[in-house]
């Protein structure tokens, strides 16, 4: 077997029961990137190296330093500096992101501004035109958002890549290679279905609706985010 037979392998990050990598997995397996998925909220060990190619932290619940609700969030703080000083490729999504703007020196609220539930229209900033992942997409694209939590404060060396009207920081980028998204590409529309209908109906929301959204825009919402996961494969595997 030679090195180019080794698939590129990253290790991912699932923080509760129904926030796995979902058909994230299934794109990044079709372009060649091995997923090693470890189930934290289940008391998985979190290694105390990075030795993949990559780190993937998915969404959840929690603040990013609630290390008393989620005490495998602190080795994962770990893993994120690791990935930013090896320079190896991370993906954080919702949580995930949050936790890279906090280690990299931004912050993040609790409850900041309007939550933003169902399929949202994503607004790229000219930033993202030079980068990697996001270049060459449509203006206006969209995604599913599930959050009341947000980032308030890019780090400094960030480059900030698409907003919303209610959650200004969308998607971004610390260095060359470590990207965060407060939304999620892994979900479909049927992941709306479970959802609390009363918590979203208390937050102004209808379920229903917010579900008829997103399998309307689910056509263009796949294509372009299946592409960006694709795209983060060929980073990974230095292409």
């Amino acid at each position: 077997m030679t090195n180019q037979d080794v698939a590129a392998s990253a290790l991912v990050i699932q923080h509760t029961a129904q926030g796995g990598p979902r058909r994230l997995e299934e794109w990044w397996q079709a372009a060649g990137l091995r997923l090693d998925v470890v189930r934290a909220f289940e008391g998985a060990e979190i290694p105390d190296e990075l030795y993949h190619d990559a780190l993937v932290v998915l969404g959840g619940g929690y603040m990013p330093d609630d290390d008393t609700s989620a005490p495998w969030l602190r080795p994962t703080r770990s893993l994120v500096n690791q990935a930013l000083d090896y320079g190896r490729p991370l993906f954080g999504v919702c949580l995930g992101a949050q936790m890279l703007a906090l280690v990299s020196g931004g912050s993040v609220q609790a409850d900041a501004g309007a939550p933003e539930h169902g399929s949202t229209p994503i607004r790229l900033r000219p930033e993202a035109a030079d980068d990697p992942l996001f270049t060459g997409l449509p203006t206006v694209v969209p995604a599913i958002e599930h959050h009341r939590d947000a980032i308030t404060a890019l780090p400094a060396q960030a480059t900030w890549l698409a907003a919303t009207d209610r959650c200004p920081y969308q998607a971004f980028r610390v260095g060359a290679s470590a990207w965060g998204v407060q939304f999620h590409p892994e979900v479909g529309p049927d992941r709306i279905l479970q959802w609390d209908a009363a918590d979203l109906s208390e937050q102004g929301f209808d379920r229903d609706k917010v579900h008829r959204q997103a399998v309307a825009d689910d056509p263009v919402a796949t294509q372009v985010w299946q592409q960006v996961a694709g795209r983060f494969a060929r980073v990974v595997a230095g292409g």
